[in-house]
């Protein structure tokens, strides 16, 4: 491997580990009442199947499992995701929220300190 090469892996590798664990730091950091946990708990096996079975929908071209059931299932996850925030208070500390405000500061960071706007409409 050329040392230009190995110098990349080795800044990939540890960026993905400070990534993962920053990762953790804020999941731990926005799940701390019992009942957002519980919740998270419960609903992840409904957002799980659910992706699934979306998933084998289109896969098996609309034969063999139903799309509706698989949106009902992710949704119902995603609600009780919500209330479990709603309940501690910190909806807007969702975890895809926290991973795009991650991204963001990646972004700026490795373009030298400029800041990153991203236009909503």
């Amino acid at each position: 491997m050329e040392p230009a090469a190995r110098v990349i892996s080795t800044w990939q590798q540890r960026s993905f580990a400070v990534s993962i664990t920053t990762i953790i730091k804020m999941l731990r950091g926005t799940h701390r009442h019992p009942a957002n946990r519980a919740l998270h708990a419960a609903g992840l096996p409904f957002y799980a199947a659910g992706i699934v079975i979306a998933i084998g929908h289109f896969a098996a071209g609309g034969a063999g499992t139903d799309l509706f059931l698989g949106l009902a299932l992710w949704s119902l996850a995603v609600a009780m995701f919500v209330a479990g925030h709603a309940i501690e208070g910190n909806v807007k500390s969702m975890t895809p929220i926290l991973l795009f405000r991650l991204f963001k500061r990646s972004l700026e960071r490795n373009l030298g300190g400029k800041r990153v706007h991203i236009a909503s409409r």
